[in-house]
């Protein structure tokens, strides 16, 4: 075993299984390990390297803001903070945000702004709030969100979980509305479940289920934390709908894949509920996040990133749908985010991924059945072209095992 990983599997929990590679580099599509072997990242960390890693511009404001003023905590202003949330506002259409820094602490945030907001605005008695979130979801592993998921194993062991959660199977609008009750806060909805397998719920379902919501005066709130930000080829995948959601979780790529920034968005009405004191974080917010995620935003723009990850999304789907295998069962995806789910009567995802490792190409297994494919989203054509060739050649022409 190499040294590094065994010297890691020794002291860090064993809460991740990693491919057997060693990372030491990263620059644009590519990382490097620790033997000099050059590969193509088509996994960006789950969305959070959408710009590329090391970034030259990102770099450039986390380095210049570094040498300036990093952490102060929210017990000051910091002249980073506005301009920042300001842009992410005015990009998303929302009124307000409040800086997180992991994709789940943001959801917990909507979460308790939800149920606040269902106590305070429209009367539900305190501690009879209720969520409602799809089955196959995941939102993150905090008690709360754990308490919303239906996979066992993300459960297990880890109760008892909050009362006023419920889940109603994904893509099935009527399900939504038959749940719903007098004390419901909020749906809280992935327009693409990204972890569950990059599943697509059918057409005109996010629509349907944003005039649910308001009919029956229930906060709909997108989490976006992996497919926002240009990763289905808009800005964010509810816009695919023409949804504008009364809420709306981000993260991983919010902070240019050097820094964990999240932050939830919503209207006014749902973020007045907050008063000092009600929620925080020591982190949230700070100078560096700010600077890191205003340039990563700015790129963001500059770069047209979601549309670069539509002309390239389409252009993979189409040639990814060209490959006849026996071990694929479907091809599904939106931008330049893709899952290929594996007959697991033939092989394990695992294996197509470490095939495919052997070749130069990163991927990673969800659910040991999907190879999900979620690159850079300024990826050049001949890399894609490139990657395209190892897929076939794993999946058709025997490269699956040596």
């Amino acid at each position: 075993m190499h040294p590094l990983i065994e010297l890691e599997g020794r002291h860090c929990a064993q809460n991740y299984h990693p491919l057997p590679v060693v990372l030491v580099r990263g620059d644009g599509p590519y990382v490097w390990d620790d033997q000099g072997r050059r590969y193509l990242d088509m996994m960006s960390a789950y969305s959070a390297v959408s710009h590329g890693h090391a970034h030259p511009r990102i770099v450039n404001a986390l380095v210049e803001q570094a040498r300036t003023l990093n952490i102060v905590s929210r017990a000051f202003h910091s002249d980073r903070l506005g301009e920042f949330l300001a842009r992410a506002c005015r990009l998303t259409g929302q009124d307000m945000a409040l800086p997180m820094n992991t994709g789940a602490e943001a959801v917990e945030t909507a979460m308790k702004a939800a149920r606040k907001w269902a106590w305070q605005v429209k009367g539900v008695p305190d501690g009879e709030q209720e969520i409602i979130a799809c089955a196959g979801n995941f939102h993150g592993r905090t008690i709360a969100i754990c308490g919303l998921s239906t996979e066992q194993q993300y459960r297990a062991g880890f109760g008892p979980f909050p009362p006023g959660l419920k889940t109603v199977p994904y893509g099935d609008a009527a399900a939504l509305e038959a749940a719903i009750t007098p004390r419901t806060a909020a749906f809280l909805v992935e327009p693409i479940q990204g972890e569950g397998g990059i599943v697509i719920p059918p057409a005109g379902y996010l629509a349907a289920c944003a005039e649910i919501c308001r009919r029956h005066d229930v906060m709909l709130i997108a989490d976006e934390v992996q497919t926002g930000l240009g990763r289905t080829g808009k800005l964010l995948a509810c816009e695919h709908e023409g949804v504008k959601p009364d809420g709306l979780v981000l993260g991983k790529a919010l902070g240019g894949g050097v820094l964990p920034v999240s932050m939830f968005l919503a209207r006014r009405e749902l973020m007045a509920v907050f008063r000092p004191g009600d929620h925080g974080s020591t982190f949230g917010g700070n100078p560096l996040a700010a600077a890191v995620g205003l340039e990563a935003l700015q790129v963001l723009e500059d770069e047209d990133l979601a549309g670069q990850s539509a002309s390239k999304g389409a252009w993979l789907l189409e040639e990814l749908h060209r490959i006849d295998s026996p071990l694929v069962r479907e091809v599904r995806g939106r931008g330049l985010f893709i899952g290929i789910e594996i007959d697991p009567a033939q092989a394990s995802a695992r294996e197509v991924v470490l095939a495919l490792m052997a070749r130069g190409l990163l991927s990673k297994e969800t659910h040991a059945t999907v190879v999900r494919l979620a690159p850079p989203l300024a990826i050049p054509m001949e890399l894609l072209e490139w990657a395209v060739a190892q897929l076939r050649a794993v999946l058709t022409e025997g490269g699956l095992r040596p």
